[in-house]
C-alpha cells in the first residue's frame, strides 16, 4: 500500500512561501490555534488530488487558491502543491510501479488553468483521479477527515454511507473505469 511522505505547498491559500510538511506513517493529525492553516494543509492535499469544486475548496472560483496577497505581501500569480507518495513496497498501479517515490503536482496560473504531473510528466486530471483510487484514497476519500465531515457521514442517506464503504474497501477505483468505460 501507498503511504502519503509529504506535502509541499506554495502559493496556495495561506502558504505564501514554499512550506514543506513530512508526514509519518499510521494516523496524521494536524492541530493549532484558530487562522494558522490547517483547513489549507487539508485544502491543499484534496486540491492536488483533483478536486474539482470551488466550493469544496471554499472559494467562488478555482483561482482563489492562490495567495490573493496582503498589506505585507503581494498576490502571487501560480499556487502549486506536491504530494509525494512512498512506493518503496511497489504495490502502486503499474504505471507508477517503477519509482520508490511518485510525486503529484498540480500548478494553477492566474487566468491559465491548472497542470497535473505524475513524477515529472503531464498528465490528465482523470490520470491522477485513477491513481488515487487505485490506492484507496483521493480528494473524497473517507481517510480525510475534516471539519465537520464526522456529522456529515453520521447523517448521510444508505447511497452516500455505500460509497464511503465502497472508497474504503477499494473498488471505488473500478467503478471509475467501468463509468469512463
Amino acid at each position: 500500500m501507498l503511504h502519503f511522505k509529504g506535502l509541499r505547498l506554495s502559493g496556495f491559500k495561506s502558504f505564501v512561501d514554499r512550506t514543506d510538511i513530512d508526514i509519518g506513517p499510521g494516523m496524521t493529525g494536524i492541530i493549532g490555534p484558530n487562522g494558522c492553516g490547517k483547513s489549507n494543509i487539508l485544502d491543499g492535499l484534496r486540491w492536488a488530488m483533483g478536486e474539482g469544486s470551488a466550493k469544496t475548496m471554499r472559494g467562488s472560483g478555482m483561482e482563489d487558491v492562490i495567495f490573493s496577497g496582503s498589506s505585507a505581501r503581494a498576490r502571487r500569480t501560480t499556487a502549486e502543491v506536491s504530494i509525494t507518495l512512498d512506493n518503496k513496497e511497489r504495490t502502486a498501479p503499474p504505471a507508477y510501479n517503477n519509482e520508490g517515490n511518485i510525486e503529484i503536482t498540480r500548478k494553477i496560473e492566474r487566468d491559465a488553468g491548472s497542470t497535473y504531473r505524475i513524477n515529472g510528466r503531464v498528465v490528465r486530471a482523470r490520470d491522477v483521479h485513477l491513481l488515487f483510487a487505485d490506492t484507496l484514497s483521493g480528494a473524497h476519500s473517507p481517510a480525510l477527515v475534516s471539519q465537520g465531515r464526522i456529522t456529515t457521514i453520521i447523517s448521510a442517506k444508505p447511497n452516500d454511507r455505500r460509497r464511503i464503504l465502497e472508497d474504503s474497501a477499494g473498488i471505488s477505483g473500478l467503478y471509475a473505469r467501468r463509468h469512463e468505460a
